[in-house]
């Protein structure tokens, strides 16, 4: 099956979609180790660990499919890519589909945010005019080569003009195409169950530790709201600059390698995560020495 039709029946499922987070290939392995059914590539989370500057626009379409192409291609579960504003009008929008697509993954986020964007979660967003955001889906979506590439069009319109305009633009985006729509910066769970009701179509949220989402939901809130996708964009990040920070003080502390093996996972444990049993497999196989 491809993983494209395979992420969207986990969308269409009636059990929620936990989709957390990654940057890189190494928290994409960790995030199917987990267990988890799909992963989503946090694009503010991809562009600071790659690049180090703020999600506002700094990195180009094809930089973004590439680094989620690698991420993809390395996990054997759907990765869904983030494509911020389509890096253009929607003429731009109708070639990213087709870059995203060619790079491997199951299918993107899509938002209505105008240019230089930011993380959804910050004061100061604004909008694309109706007809702009809505033209745009309407061009990605007829890009789609494969009809199972999973586009999840977000409207980040609920902060700047209101819970209504951010119905109205999802229902727009369905009729124009769009998989799913992901109603970015939902403060609460009566927010997401009204816009499961008003929305003609699933609904995606996300949860950020420290963000605006409710601190205290839990997955089988959103569950029985009827979210059909959340996915957990800062997790990763936020773990490992804390972790990174906790074991570099250590070896402050400690002045050698003794004293933390307790933080670490241990020797060979990535070097497994990214497959290398296969090549030792491989040269038993074709290196085998004769020993006589």
């Amino acid at each position: 099956m491809r993983k494209t039709t395979r992420l969207r029946q986990l969308i269409e499922a009636p059990e929620l979609l936990v989709m957390p987070g990654c940057h890189d290939v190494i928290s994409g392995k960790i995030v199917e180790e987990a267990g988890f059914h799909a992963a989503q590539v946090s694009g503010a989370n991809l562009i600071a660990c790659h690049y180090g500057v703020p999600d506002y626009s700094m990195v180009s379409m094809r930089e973004m499919a590439e680094h989620s192409g690698r991420i993809a291609r390395a996990l054997d579960i759907p990765v869904m890519a983030d494509a911020d504003t389509g890096f253009g009008n929607a003429v731009n929008a109708h070639f990213c589909v087709r870059e995203f697509e060619r790079a491997g993954v199951a299918g993107m986020n899509l938002e209505d945010q105008v240019e230089p964007k930011r993380c959804g979660h910050l004061d100061g967003k604004e909008v694309l005019p109706f007809h702009e955001a809505v033209t745009k889906v309407r061009a990605a979506a007829e890009a789609r080569t494969d009809p199972d590439f999973v586009i999840n069009a977000r409207t980040d319109a609920l902060a700047p003009l209101g819970y209504a305009e951010a119905v109205r633009r999802g229902n727009a985006f369905l009729d124009a195409g769009a998989t799913m729509v992901f109603v970015e910066g939902a403060n609460s769970i009566e927010v997401m169950e009204q816009a499961v009701r008003d929305i003609d179509g699933p609904v995606a949220v996300n949860l950020v530790e420290g963000g605006k989402s409710p601190q205290d939901a839990t997955f089988a809130q959103l569950q029985a709201a009827g979210i059909a996708r959340v996915s957990l964009p800062s997790t990763a990040m936020q773990a490992q600059i804390a972790a990174l920070r906790n074991v570099f003080a250590k070896v402050r502390e400690c002045g050698g390698i003794g004293g933390y093996a307790g933080l670490l996972c241990g020797f060979g444990v990535a070097q497994r995560l990214v497959g290398f049993g296969e090549v030792q497999t491989l040269e038993r196989e074709y290196l085998e020495i004769d020993d006589e």
